[in-house]
């Protein structure tokens, strides 16, 4: 029983550590990627507190070094999706009950930790398991992960201190009550900080998790877990499963106490995991919450009046930073005539400029795209630009001799409905359209209407009202808009990420907003003297 209003710590974001020639960071980082490039671990599922192997091994590879091997990570069945379901309702009466400064202080030490004595592990297994720059990986998995964890809880006190007000006689409260059953976290291969989000995001809230991610992101999931059992978190309130996932939605989503999915990844697979929620929808006890980011077509606008250099770098960071496989990417930009040749000019400059190769060499820029399935889905993109007449401006070769390097490619086309102008690649591909530097107001109707997502865009303008056009005739094609910058690099707390339209649900991880969709409250009503007769005043005669 608390006996006392406690305050959560104020959160701050984590600091960027530099990696600078001779700088503590550098040498430990280093040494761990040193360490790591030793050894091979063996990675068991966890559930309810167990390591489960099943002698289903299924190897790890660095994707800029195919022949090298990390580790194995033990292949799930049903059998362990039906145990992590039994675990997670196992433990679920305990965990919700457990004070919410208790459920909190676990994930405050869990920051303390990823962000102190497990910083080089969890950046070196994000460099080596998913090919990161050292800078990609530190604010990925390090900074943005650690800011997660301190503020989700901050939020969390926040909506625990939400109070009704009460009238003279009677006490109103409110208490926010995990969901009935429990929750699926289904995680990306792209971003570590997602990875650990979308499981402790809902249990810090009381509930209890099934946690299947990416097989791409297993290295570093194993390491988050480490992380999370160090800080103190109960058996069976997060089970770490790498089972298929069509397998794994379709015994969860017909399970009678599945009450909520927090996903990331592709359109495709939330529409019909929507569908099967859906058809569904009477075995459960409750209804599920189902929230989800998956991508984007995300765009760079420029007016006449932008300042060229900013512009050029936005789009050479933009579109090429951790390849382009971040679900804000700059993907298409459309450009004025005036600005294009300068525009050119230093985008060439500056692409041709990237080092590639290994993110263990701290001097390499560009790295290798995730897997030979986004290598090949990606070369067959560059082939057909090619045979349909586009310009290329940067790149449009690829080699997966020792890894799978796509080079950074930009090309422009003449029609802005050419399909790379409208489909999602995921990948280190900028598609640029040039229009008339006098047509920008259908320009920005032709940048709102291309695309069927809505997650990240940016505006580039001197002129304030031709931001203040964008801002208005934009207002539905991004969940989070930028003036003047990149359209990627959300902070916690700063920047709330989601976009709706194809991009998902837009719950705003990094904010309350998402935070609410695993609670459910519940208002109580106090009366100290109720009334003795059902007669009313105006009754009397």
């Amino acid at each position: 029983m608390s006996a006392g209003f406690f305050q959560v710590p104020l959160p701050s974001n984590e600091p960027v550590y530099s990696y600078g020639p001779g700088t503590p960071e550098r040498r430990q980082l280093q040494e761990t990627l040193r360490h790591l490039k030793q050894q091979q671990w063996d990675i068991p599922m966890f559930i309810g507190g167990r390591e489960v192997r099943t002698g289903q091994l299924q190897p790890i590879h660095p994707p800029h070094e195919r022949n090298h091997l990390l580790g194995h990570f033990h292949k799930g069945s049903s059998e362990h999706i039906h145990q992590a379901i039994a675990a997670a309702l196992a433990a679920k009466k305990a965990w919700e009950h457990l004070g919410w400064e208790d459920r909190l202080a676990i994930f405050l030490k869990a920051a303390e930790l990823l962000s102190g004595p497990y910083r080089p592990l969890i950046n070196a297994a994000t460099m080596l398991c998913q090919s990161k720059n050292v800078f990609q990986a530190e604010i990925d998995a390090a900074c943005e992960l650690t800011d997660f964890w301190r503020f989700n809880t901050r939020f969390a006190h926040e909506l625990y201190a939400q109070q009704p007000i009460s009238v003279k006689g009677v006490w109103n409260r409110t208490e926010q009550r995990p969901l009935e059953g429990f929750v699926v976290a289904i995680t990306p291969f792209n971003f570590t900080s997602i990875a650990g989000n979308l499981p402790t995001a809902p249990a810090m809230l009381g509930n209890t998790v099934v946690w299947k991610p990416a097989n791409t992101q297993v290295y570093s999931a194993w390491v988050i877990m480490q992380v999370l059992r160090e800080a103190g978190l109960p058996d069976g309130v997060i089970n770490l499963i790498y089972a298929d996932g069509s397998e794994t939605g379709k015994v969860c989503f017909s399970h009678p106490d599945f009450a909520g999915i927090h996903f990331t990844g592709s359109t495709g697979v939330f529409q019909s995991m929507w569908s099967t929620i859906g058809a569904n929808i009477s075995r459960y006890k409750s209804y599920p919450r189902i929230v989800g980011e998956t991508g984007g077509k995300d765009f760079v606008i420029a007016h006449a009046s932008a300042d060229v250099p900013a512009l050029a770098t936005a789009l050479s960071r933009g579109a090429f930073e951790y390849q382009g496989q971040k679900c804000s990417a700059a993907s298409r930009a459309y450009l004025p005539s005036n600005l294009w040749p300068q525009v050119r000019k230093l985008l060439q400059e500056q692409v041709n400029s990237f080092s590639i190769g290994s993110p263990e060499d701290f001097r390499n820029f560009f790295n290798a795209v995730i897997d030979q399935a986004s290598f090949n889905k990606l070369a067959a993109a560059i082939d057909r630009a090619k045979a349909d007449g586009a310009e290329f401006i940067t790149g449009g070769t690829y080699d997966s001799t020792t890894g799978y390097f796509i080079s950074p490619t930009t090309f422009r086309v003449d029609d802005p409905k050419y399909i790379t102008m409208c489909e999602e690649l995921f990948g280190p591909v900028l598609t640029i359209f040039v229009y008339d530097e006098n047509r920008y107001e259908e320009t920005l109707t032709l940048v709102d209407q291309t695309s069927p997502y809505g997650l990240t865009g940016a505006v580039f303008a001197q002129d304030r009202s031709a931001i203040r056009l964008a801002t208005e005739r934009l207002r539905h094609a991004a969940g989070n808009f930028y003036i003047n910058d990149k359209p990627t690099g959300a902070v916690v707390a700063q920047q709330p990420f989601g976009g709706s339209r194809a991009s998902g649900t837009n719950d705003k991880a990094g904010s309350p907003i998402n935070l609410l969709r695993w609670l459910s409250p519940r208002s109580i009503k106090e009366t100290f003297v109720p009334p003795r007769d059902y007669r009313y005043p105006f009754m009397e005669p």
